[in-house]
């Protein structure tokens, strides 16, 4: 009987840490950094369900601009994420990585988003953007 108990209470305790770990909240950790080699990378991506880290230009306003880059994402956390970026981008020039879900669009696993567009749009956590702004070395 002991044994049922102690297997039952161990079972409850691993699904209580993996129930956890998906409750994370969405984040984007990065850094400034060298993007001279035509990538970006972040840290960390928690994304809430498979999706995209996309790498929008912005600027001192802090409005996403046009996308210049995107890495897949799988649901939970993803460690070093990096974008190949499809355009130059600049010392000085200011990034926003931000995740983006693999929502709408006629292709699952297809990235489609334009900006403005819905399909694979960006997710908001209490309605802000799930991002982090960097600056490109």
């Amino acid at each position: 009987m002991k044994t049922i108990i102690a297997t039952t209470a161990l079972c409850l305790s691993a699904a209580a840490v993996f129930a956890a770990a998906h409750a994370m909240a969405p984040a984007v950790t990065a850094s400034d950094q060298d993007t001279s080699g035509g990538t970006v990378s972040a840290d960390s991506v928690i994304a809430p369900a498979n999706g995209w880290l996309v790498v929008h230009r912005t600027d001192a306003e802090m409005a996403p601009g046009p996308v210049v880059g995107h890495a897949p994402l799988g649901e939970g956390e993803n460690m070093d994420v990096t974008a190949i970026l499809t355009e130059d981008v600049a010392s000085g020039d200011m990034l926003m990585l931000m995740v983006h879900g693999e929502d709408g669009g006629m292709s699952t696993g297809v990235f489609e988003y334009t900006l403005g567009a819905s399909e694979d749009g960006p997710i908001r956590q209490d309605g802000d953007l799930v991002m982090a702004t960097i600056t490109a070395e």
